[in-house]
C-alpha cells in the first residue's frame, strides 16, 4: 500500500480518490473548496489538507485531476517541493501536451517523475473504477504507478514519452465528437423519416454502426435528457486543445473543428452544462428535461 495524495475532488477526482482509499492506500486529499475535501475525508476515512503542498507532503504518488493547464501548474509546483524524494506526480487532467512536455523535465530535475495520464470513461467509469488511462512519460514511473492506478482503472497504457498521454486523449475526443454527431444526425433523420427510433437502433446496433454512445445514449438523446456528466463546456475545452495541437503538428481535423462549432451553438442555447450527447438539441431544438 502506498502513501498518496489526490488533488482535485470533482465528479471524476472524488470517486477516484475513494477507490484508492478503499484499496487500502493512505490517502490525503486537497480541493480548492475545502468543504469538499472535508466531506470526502469524513466519508472515506482519509485526511483533508488545507493546501496542495500539505496534501503531497511525503507522498509516494501525487494524483491530480483538476480543470486545465493553469490549475495543473497551481498544484504541481507546491507538490513537487514536498512529495517524497523519488515520488511520481500523475496528472489525470485533460490538459495540453505542451504542458506535460514542460513539467516532465522539471520533475526529473527535482528527482521526481511526472506522468501525463488523462482518462476516459466519464463519471460512471470513475464511480465504477473502470476508467481507461492513457499515459505519457518514463517506463519506470509508469511501472510504479500502474498497480496503484489499478484501484480505479480497468485499462492503463503507456503510449510514449511525455505528452503522449494527452495526445492520445485528443485522439479519443476527436473520435467521440464524430460518433456523437453521427448518432445525433442518424436519430434526427430517423425521426424526420417517420421511423420508430427504438426499432431502428435495435436493428443497427448489432452491426457496423454499433458504438458505446449508441448503446447508452440514444434513448436519452431523443428524450432530451442531457445530464450525464461530461459537459459541453469541457468538451469544447478538449476540442480546443485538439485544434491547437493540430495547428502545431499539421494534422487536418476539419470534422473536429466543425463539431466544435456545433457545440458552440449548444452553448448559445444555454446548454454549456448539458452533456455531450446534447448535440441533437441543435438539430431538433429539443429543450432539456429534468
Amino acid at each position: 500500500m502506498a502513501r498518496v495524495a489526490f488533488l482535485g475532488l470533482g465528479v471524476m477526482g472524488a470517486p477516484m480518490a475513494g477507490h484508492l482509499a478503499r484499496a487500502g492506500h493512505d490517502v490525503t486529499v486537497f480541493n480548492r473548496t475545502a468543504a469538499k475535501a472535508q466531506a470526502w475525508a469524513s466519508r472515506h476515512g482519509g485526511r483533508a489538507a488545507d493546501t496542495a503542498a500539505q496534501a503531497a507532503e511525503g507522498a509516494e504518488f501525487v494524483f491530480a485531476c483538476v480543470g486545465a493547464d493553469p490549475d495543473v501548474e497551481a498544484v504541481f509546483t507546491p507538490a513537487l517541493e514536498t512529495m517524497a524524494s523519488d515520488g511520481v506526480f500523475v496528472d489525470h487532467t485533460t490538459a495540453s501536451a505542451a504542458l506535460a512536455r514542460r513539467l516532465h523535465p522539471l520533475a526529473r530535475a527535482a528527482g521526481r517523475s511526472f506522468l501525463d495520464a488523462p482518462v476516459s470513461g466519464g463519471q460512471a467509469g470513475a464511480e465504477n473504477g473502470r476508467l481507461t488511462v492513457m499515459c505519457g512519460g518514463d517506463a519506470d514511473a509508469f511501472a510504479r504507478a500502474e498497480p496503484v492506478m489499478a484501484a480505479y482503472a480497468a485499462s492503463m497504457t503507456l503510449i510514449g514519452p511525455a505528452g503522449s498521454g494527452q495526445l492520445a486523449k485528443m485522439v479519443n475526443q476527436i473520435c467521440i465528437a464524430g460518433v456523437v454527431e453521427g448518432l445525433a444526425e442518424g436519430l434526427h433523420f430517423a425521426r424526420a423519416a417517420g421511423l420508430d427510433a427504438e426499432k431502428v437502433i435495435a436493428a443497427i446496433s448489432k452491426g457496423a454502426a454499433q458504438s458505446w454512445q449508441m448503446e447508452n445514449r440514444w434513448r436519452t438523446m431523443v428524450d432530451g435528457k442531457f445530464d450525464f456528466g461530461f459537459a459541453v463546456d469541457w468538451m469544447r475545452k478538449d476540442l480546443g486543445l485538439v485544434l491547437e495541437e493540430a495547428r502545431a503538428n499539421g494534422a487536418q481535423t476539419p470534422f473536429a473543428a466543425l463539431v466544435d462549432g456545433f457545440y458552440a451553438e449548444v452553448q448559445e442555447m444555454g446548454g454549456g452544462r448539458w452533456d455531450t450527447s446534447s448535440l441533437i438539441s441543435r438539430l431538433e431544438n429539443i429543450p432539456p428535461k429534468a
